[in-house]
Order: C-alpha cells, then sequence, then structure tokens
C-alpha cells in the first residue's frame, strides 16, 4: 500500500478538504435543535429525551426502503415553526458542514416543504433560507451555493411557483434547480418545460434519478430534463448505452453511500457501484444526501469508501477533482475552485491502484431492468 493510501486514517479523512454537492437541508437538521423547536411550541411529539425522538426523524433500526426513508421528511416538516426556527437550522446546517472540513457545498431546499404547515409565503421562505446561509458564510470558512428543489409528487402548480422563484433568485443565492421525490410512481414528463426554462435561465440542473427506479431515468432526465448532473444515478451502470451517453456528456453523479444502503438501493455497501462507475469514467462524487436523517458526515462516507470499497487517495481525490469540475459556479469559478484542492490535495500517487475484490452478489434489490 502507497504511503498516501495508509495515511487515509479517520483523522486524516475530517482534515481532508471537501465538497458536497447533494444534501438536503431538510435532511441536515441538529437533533438538540429540533428538540428545542419541539419543546417551545409544544409539538406532538417526545420532547423529554432526543432518544425517543431520534427514531422518528432519523434512520434507526428502520427497514431499508426508500418509502420509510421519505416518510421521515413527512414529521420533519412540522419543526418549520417561525422565521427564526427556518433561519436558525439553515445557518447550522452550513455551520456543520464547515466543521467537517467541506470548502465548497451545494446545499438544496424545498421552500414548499418549509412553508407548507404554517403557510408561510414561498419567496419569504427563500429569502429567510438565502440570509441565514450568507450570515453562515461569513462566519465560518465555507463557501455555499443553493439549490432550489421541486418535488415529483406536490401539486404541479405549486412546482411552477416554486420554479419562478427559482429563476428570479438565480444569481442571488441560487445556483441550481433539483428534482426529487418518488421516481418509481411520478415520472418526470409533467417537468419537462420547467426544467427546460431553468436552463435558457442558466441555473444548473440536478435531476434525482436512477435511484429507486432503473437506469432509463438517467437517459429521461439528461435528454428530457437537460440534466448536468444526477442526484445518485448509481444504475446507470446497468444500461451500457445510457452509461455512454453520461460518459460522452460529462454528466457528473453524485453518489452517496449510506443513503443507499438506507432506502434498499444495494443491498451491501461492499456492492455499492461507485467502484464501477469511476472505473467505467463516470464523473463520480462522493455526497452525503441527509446527513442527520442518515446519522453521517462527509468524512464518514469517506470512511466507508476506503474501508468498504477499498478506495484509495488518487480516487477520492479524483472524486473531489470530478466535484470542482460539476461545480454549478460560472467557470472561472469552477477554475478556482480546482486550483484550491490542486493546491491542497498533492498530486496523483504514482504507485499501483491495489486491485479490488468484488462480491458476485447483485448490486440492487429486485430485477436489473
Amino acid at each position: 500500500m502507497s504511503q498516501l493510501n495508509a495515511q487515509l486514517t479517520p483523522a486524516a479523512l475530517k482534515a481532508m478538504p471537501k465538497i458536497d454537492l447533494h444534501r438536503h437541508l431538510e435532511g441536515s437538521l441538529r437533533l438538540e435543535t429540533l428538540l428545542e423547536i419541539a419543546r417551545e411550541f409544544k409539538l406532538d411529539v417526545p420532547t423529554d429525551d432526543k432518544e425517543r425522538l431520534r427514531p422518528l426523524v432519523q434512520i434507526t433500526n428502520d427497514p431499508p426502503d426508500h418509502e420509510v426513508f421519505l416518510s421521515k421528511f413527512e414529521v420533519l416538516r412540522h419543526f418549520y415553526r417561525s422565521p427564526e426556527t427556518i433561519s436558525q437550522l439553515a445557518y447550522q446546517a452550513v455551520a456543520d458542514a464547515a466543521a467537517d472540513n467541506i470548502h465548497y457545498l451545494e446545499l438544496r431546499f424545498s421552500p414548499q416543504a418549509l412553508a407548507r404547515v404554517r403557510r408561510f409565503a414561498l419567496v419569504d421562505v427563500t429569502d429567510w433560507v438565502i440570509k441565514a446561509v450568507q450570515q453562515a458564510c461569513q462566519d465560518f470558512p465555507i463557501e455555499v451555493g443553493l439549490i432550489i428543489t421541486l418535488v415529483r409528487h406536490d401539486p404541479l402548480e405549486q412546482a411552477r411557483q416554486v420554479a419562478e422563484i427559482a429563476f428570479d433568485y438565480y444569481g442571488k443565492g441560487i445556483v441550481g434547480l433539483d428534482l426529487a421525490g418518488n421516481e418509481v410512481k411520478f415520472p418526470p414528463g409533467p417537468f419537462i418545460p420547467i426544467f427546460k426554462k431553468a436552463k435558457e435561465v442558466g441555473l444548473g440542473v440536478t435531476v434525482h434519478a436512477g435511484e429507486w427506479a432503473s437506469a432509463h431515468g438517467v437517459r429521461q432526465a439528461m435528454e428530457e430534463l437537460y440534466a448536468d448532473r444526477i442526484g445518485h444515478g448509481v444504475r446507470t451502470i446497468e444500461h451500457s448505452q445510457i452509461l455512454r451517453l453520461a460518459r460522452e456528456r460529462g454528466v457528473a453523479f453524485e453518489v452517496c453511500l449510506t443513503s443507499n444502503l438506507q432506502t434498499g438501493v444495494v443491498h451491501d455497501l461492499r456492492h455499492h457501484p461507485l467502484v464501477d462507475m469511476l472505473d467505467l469514467g463516470l464523473q463520480a462524487t462522493i455526497n452525503t444526501d441527509d446527513p442527520s436523517l442518515s446519522n453521517c458526515t462527509l468524512t464518514h462516507e469517506y470512511e466507508l469508501a476506503v474501508q468498504k470499497l477499498g478506495l484509495g487517495y488518487d480516487e477520492l481525490r479524483q472524486t473531489i477533482l470530478n466535484a470542482t469540475a460539476a461545480a454549478f459556479l460560472p467557470p472561472d469559478g469552477r477554475n478556482r475552485l480546482t486550483a484550491y484542492f490542486e493546491k491542497h490535495l498533492p498530486g496523483p500517487d504514482p504507485a499501483p491502484i491495489r486491485p479490488r475484490t468484488r462480491s458476485s452478489a447483485p448490486f440492487f434489490y429486485g430485477a436489473l431492468d
């Protein structure tokens, strides 16, 4: 093993400067703060002990299933009780990322989810998040771009309203538009006009696809929704033509290891297709998805990549440089980001990469399409 590979200890991985391109604000909430909010507003959840609250808002002993995963957000939306609580939660999400030595973060949020219970104006919620994040960026050594997320299973008219806010705030804190939600039951067709306009406006486009449904969703995201990046996209490797199309277009993939295990996308992290994605030349990156809901950090995800998948230093570095190239920044911003990481992470390790032993077990639950 090379010297750099041998130095990939948890402490070294924590100290490594990082990028997270796929992190949801609604899944990045401190449990202690949620407990405080529950007490202040007398919410109908346990308020005496965070360990009693934990299983309602975090994956604990839950079965690996995407609908169970999504159900946690139904509970979480009841905590967005005031402008002050929303601002506090957004500020803390950035502070926690900075504490994990994340140098550049793209934090996505759904104004409609934050606004729903108290019927806040969507534009007001967006303002609160932007201002809180801007303040956090002044207080901590981190740069943040915000992505607005549309949800497949929300009303389409509401999605149009939220998208218009993203268009209006492009260049004023908002850098991209995302489509998330249940891809199994809700195909993306109705959203095509929205994402066409997003591309025309200049927003970066990322789409959750190829996670719970087949690789064909990745093709739809690229060809019909103008996706620059794919959220998860791990099932792309099931279809050679779609894989080749993604590689030719330079589409980046926002891979989230723990999340994929908890939602049932993979049986075992040792069989996660991240290794194959990198070997096949896809622009894969490593991200958290929902760090508080999944009880993880980006450092933890790097540890899994090293310990479970056998990734070495060179491969981790490449995923970070893949992320700099895929960031929703103007060209000079991406160049600046790349220069920063090339300076702070030594160049490629000349030692050969140690071969990894892979199990012949299937990657995914269910039949392959």
